[in-house]
């Protein structure tokens, strides 16, 4: 049906009008277009024969359906993360059944006795999927990571790319220095070389995930540099041959993983489910014993099969877990772990809503280990058509939100990265999950992957209908796409460096959907992307060009009426087309400071998501804010933006009502007339506002934030000159608030905190002015999970400020800056050893790290 209508879209269609038509216009476009589909007899023809043949196959699957009793339809209720999923992501420190193994790798790595320790060491953990290799590494790295002068963590994968590898090395040892690594075209020598050079002289801890080929192993350990700084290496794989590979000396060990005990599978059993093994009813656990002897054992098993006994939170009947355990067949056995996973996660599959299984399969678009971005993953689920709403007070894009969601409470995506205020926001997928769904995907014919010049598709005749490039070597670069097998595609993916004259001409698409274009490393050609032939897509709904080698958009983009996603960041784009005011349907535009926007901006009254848009290049945007009503999100830079706006923008701001997070760079004299007179939108969750000079924040902090005003408000990122002593109280008597980074000039009086404060906070940052831990009594800040702060190194050794962190029951993880001012060195090493003290005696021994710079304090 799909086929049909967007046939007849492309054969007939002649786009609307970029502004509302008279009836009379109306009636003569009618007419025209009547006129037309007499000369198209032969194509109408088709197309109906296609619908009645549509038309029929619907009716044969209607009585299969009404035959079997199969409910494919599900509630649109809206999910929310499982919060038993992220305990479990969260403690990672807490292992189940691999606690005592995390400690004695931890007292194997960091042990420095003898002058032979103080060589490189490497230890390989080895073991079939599913069995927690990264899971028990990332708890290692984690733990200790703080030690080191630097540390990385890569993952590699089954088709890796050595080039990637080495930039995600470098970018992972330092961020700062090497943020635009992936845009250089450095070769493996000279990656190797630079990898080399900065390891020289550092204690580096560095986790190479998921190995499997000894070549690749030869290749990474070439750029390590063997220094004799007590520096550790920890590789995983699969591949027993690959793990003995790995170790160079008799310092070096492997590990060998095993399943679970049968006591340690119960507890994660039932933490999943439960929370805690005392809630299991005495009903349950017979069945939940014989179910977990078919998960042998392996963490992945069980996980996956627990979170298929709860739906939306729910706990499911006794019945119910009856029948999963019959579905199991002889579960996990040894010797077929992979082939026995494979069905154990097919049942977590096939029992998704199909709005579900679509969204799931989608994901096998992605190349293996690839860190996917939720809220642009949603954008293209909406693209697709994948996500439906029959209430027009509920956004889309949230919906898609709760579909992403249930996939995760469910356990087959898994969080990668978790913000500072716990929010998940990006996900991976585990690489047995993957392979699953690339089977499926492959099977049904939805997703088609070019992977080294070898398709990933059963039958390469038929036509495709989204395609993912993976990996392309340079060497097939040659390869020329059919266009008729690419007619019909609706999504087209790059993952790979390509150069762009390889890049099919987009003439070859006529149902295209989705264009992702950020992921491709077109700057190692001589010439750009050229978007030529784009404004012909008339179906296009996601166009993604983050930090692609793109020029200019051309004219004719303001056809694409369809056009929901437009995302230019990190492009050379410097200026936006005039017609880009005509794509009344986009939601989500995402630009660059520096980009000039057209006049007219404000008819792009669909807008949800505007990122990234710079004033003082585009000052007309100011008073036309006001009519984007719709948006959810917007980031503006206020940098050399005329004083005469001022008023003007807190204005247009205060028409936003539906405005849920707000970031402001430079605001300048914005920030004082913005703190008396702006009233923030009842359901602001988060205000991020920021400058580079202390002559550029808020000079107090301002009368709005404050509980009543500001009573969804999870983020604040506040930067003041003058702190007042109940300014912390305020700030914390905030009922939603999670994440805070404060900092101020000077402080005024004595900071005052009550015991009631921050009851929700997770993540705290304190930074220009000294505080400790003591300035919180018992009963704040209980829910703190991270906590950054300075303090003077004298205070603290001459015993004036107790750094105790005992009434701080949530602590994981501690950042401080110690002043020097005043301080001796032996004052400082005497604070080091009280913090650190201080961190061991604290029931969870949260990690600790010690800066000398208020710069340093990272998030």
């Amino acid at each position: 049906m799909e086929d049909a209508v967007d046939d007849f879209l492309v054969r007939v269609d002649e786009g609307s009008s970029s502004k509302p038509t008279s009836m009379k216009n109306r009636v003569k476009k009618f007419l025209k277009k009547t006129t037309k589909l007499f000369g198209k007899g032969k194509a109408l023809h088709q197309i109906c024969d296609a619908i009645e043949e549509v038309q029929d196959l619907a009716k044969e699957l209607a009585e299969l359906r009404k035959r079997y009793e199969l409910d494919m339809f599900s509630s649109t209720n809206v999910a929310t993360i499982d919060p038993r999923v992220l305990a479990l992501q969260k403690d990672v420190g807490e292992l189940v059944g691999l606690d005592h193994t995390r400690d004695e790798l931890i007292k194997t790595l960091i042990s420095e006795d003898g002058t032979s320790k103080k060589q490189l060491k490497k230890i390989s953990i080895v073991g079939v999927g599913g069995l927690g290799k990264t899971t028990l590494t990332k708890a290692v790295f984690e733990k200790i990571k703080a030690q080191f002068d630097c540390a990385a963590f890569v993952p590699v994968g089954q088709n890796p790319d050595i080039r990637k590898n080495f930039k995600d090395l470098l970018y992972g040892l330092d961020k700062q220095k090497f943020k635009d690594i992936h845009n250089t075209t450095r070769d493996e020598k000279l990656l190797m070389e630079e990898i080399s050079e900065f390891l020289v002289d550092k204690r580096y801890l560095i986790v190479i995930d998921d190995i499997w080929e000894e070549e690749i192993w030869r290749f990474i350990n070439c750029a390590l540099w063997k220094n004799k700084l007590h520096s550790r290496v920890i590789t995983t794989t699969r591949n027993v041959s690959v793990s003995e590979a790995c170790l160079s000396s008799s310092d070096d060990m492997i590990h060998k993983m095993k399943p679970l005990s049968d006591e340690d599978s119960r507890i994660l059993f039932h933490r999943r489910i439960f929370q805690s093994e005392e809630k299991c009813s005495e009903d349950l656990r017979v069945v939940s014993t014989n179910i977990l002897k078919k998960c042998g054992g392996v963490p992945l098993a069980i996980i996956t099969i627990a979170s298929l006994l709860v739906s939306g939170q729910r706990i499911k009947q006794k019945d119910e877990w009856m029948h999963v355990h019959n579905l199991m067949g002889r579960g996990v056995t040894q010797g077929g772990i992979v082939k026995d996973m494979k069905r154990i996660l097919s049942l977590s599959y096939y029992d998704l809503p199909s709005h579900l299984k679509t969204c799931l399969l989608y994901l096998s678009i992605f190349p293996e280990d690839f860190e996917i971005v939720k809220d642009w993953l949603i954008w293209r689920w909406l693209a697709e058509g994948f996500i439906h709403c029959d209430k027009k007070e509920t956004s889309l894009f949230e919906i898609g939100e709760s579909y992403f969601n249930e996939l995760m409470n469910r356990s087959l995506i898994q969080p990668a990265n978790i913000n500072e205020e716990g929010t998940v926001t990006t996900c991976r997928i585990h690489d047995m999950v993957l392979d699953l769904i690339c089977s499926l995907a492959s099977e049904e014919n939805f997703i088609s992957i070019l992977d080294n010049a070898e398709w990933h598709a059963p039958n390469l005749q038929r036509k495709l209908r989204r395609l993912s490039l993976h990996n392309i070597k340079a060497k097939v670069q040659n390869h020329q796409f059919d266009s008729t097998s690419l007619s019909k595609v609706r999504t087209f993916a790059v993952f790979s460096p390509v150069t762009c004259d390889w890049l099919p001409s987009l003439s070859s698409f006529q149902f295209l959907r989705v264009l992702d274009l950020g992921n491709c490393d077109s700057r190692k050609s001589s010439s750009g992307i050229t978007l030529k032939y784009v404004g012909n897509l008339i179906h296009l709904r996601y166009l993604g060009l983050k930090d692609a080698d793109v020029c200019e958009l051309p004219m004719d983009i303001g056809k694409l009426q369809l056009l929901q996603t437009l995302d230019i960041e990190g492009t050379r784009i410097e200026e936006l087309p005039s017609t880009v005011v005509q794509l009344r349907n986009l939601i989500c535009l995402c630009v660059n400071y520096t980009v000039r926007l057209p006049k007219g901006m404000g008819s792009l009254m669909s807008l949800e998501v505007l990122q990234q848009v710079g004033l003082s290049s585009s000052p007309h945007i100011v008073e036309e804010l006001s009519h984007l009503t719709e948006v959810r999100t917007l980031s503006v830079d206020c940098a050399n933006m005329d004083e005469d706006l001022i008023d003007i923008l807190i204005k247009s701001l205060g028409n936003l009502h539906k405005l849920q997070n707000l970031c402001i760079v430079d605001g300048g004299r914005l920030n004082d007339r913005m703190g008396e007179s702006w009233v923030p939108p009842p359901n602001l969750r988060s205000f991020d506002s920021w400058y580079p000079a202390s002559s550029l924040w808020f000079s107090r902090l301002p009368k709005w934030v404050n509980s009543m005003s500001l009573p969804h408000l999870s983020t604040l990122v506040i930067y003041v000159e003058e702190l007042q002593g109940d300014d912390i109280q305020i700030i914390g008597m905030l009922p939603a608030l999670r994440f805070l980074r404060l900092r101020a000039s000077r402080v005024m009086g004595t900071l005052v905190v009550r015991a009631d404060a921050f009851p929700s906070a997770k993540c705290c940052m304190f930074r220009g002015f000294p505080t400790a831990p003591c300035l919180f009594p018992p009963g704040a800040m209980q829910r703190v999970q991270r906590l950054k702060f300075v303090v003077s190194a004298s205070s603290i050794e001459s015993g004036d400020v107790d750094c105790a962190l005992g009434h701080l029951p949530s602590l994981e993880h501690l950042q401080v800056c110690l002043q020097r001012e005043n301080s001796s060195d032996e004052e400082i090493e005497t604070a080091k050893a009280w913090l650190r003290r201080a961190a061991e005696a604290h029931p969870k021994r949260p990690t600790i790290e010690i800066k000398h710079n208020y710069w340093e304090l990272t998030l």
